[in-house]
């Protein structure tokens, strides 16, 4: 277990603290629908690396499946709420989906030599020392105050995350990276399920949510094909 540790450390500082970071940076800077699109091109990314790095066979099924996957997630956010923002903040979710992209690889390989629960206890431990130390070196502590409310809404945020960072692992110490990382690309459909019930008047329903829903559907029939 020891020799994973290296592997965790690197994941958390990569995907759980910048790949996060920027992910909540650039929903502030574009909107969470075209963050949501942008950073699940990350399976992109893990596929490439996954056949370069860990040798893996990717089947035409599975690069199908990635790009309808994609393109339905890219769809739905297309029909969220229109937010004016600058180009170059799109650095931000592109940066964000890198990060991902790249620590789904570093878990793989983590992970041929330990279990997933521990894989996860580092990876978030790393994560915290890492925010921890920014905020001490920073001496900037105003960034991480905030009401009652917003406190619920982030430590409910905070939990759910971490299981799925959790039920990843466990899915990449049973699956390929290249099919296991489309899979979890599927979250912008949650992401604006979720925002019909919670910013009814904000997220509405639209040819393209429909049109986008299908896609996602049809590309994890694809993986499995």
């Amino acid at each position: 277990q020891l020799s994973a540790i290296p592997f965790f450390v690197v994941s958390g500082l990569v995907g759980t603290a910048a790949g996060r970071f920027l992910r909540v940076v650039s929903i502030e800077k574009v909107g969470a629908s075209v963050s949501a699109a942008i950073t699940n091109l990350n399976p992109f990314i893990a596929a490439a690396l996954a056949i370069l790095v860990l040798g893996e066979q990717v089947t035409l099924p599975i690069l199908a499946g990635t790009l309808v996957i994609v393109l339905g997630t890219v769809l739905l956010s297309l029909s969220g709420r229109v937010v004016g923002f600058r180009p170059v903040d799109l650095v931000y979710p592109f940066l964000s989906a890198l990060c991902f992209g790249v620590v789904a690889i570093i878990r793989k390989l983590g992970l041929s030599q330990t279990g997933p629960l521990f894989g996860s206890a580092i990876n978030m431990t790393t994560a915290l020392v890492a925010f921890t130390a920014y905020l001490l070196v920073s001496g900037n502590r105003d960034e991480v105050l905030c009401d009652r409310r917003s406190l619920l809404y982030f430590v409910t945020a905070g939990i759910a995350e971490n299981a799925g960072v959790y039920l990843v692992l466990v899915a990449l110490s049973l699956g390929s990276v290249s099919v296991v990382t489309p899979l979890a690309g599927t979250a912008p459909l949650f992401v604006l399920a979720m925002a019909f019930f919670f910013l009814k008047g904000v997220e509405k329903l639209t040819r393209r949510i429909v049109v986008g829903a299908t896609l996602i559907v049809l590309g994890v029939f694809l993986l499995k094909a």
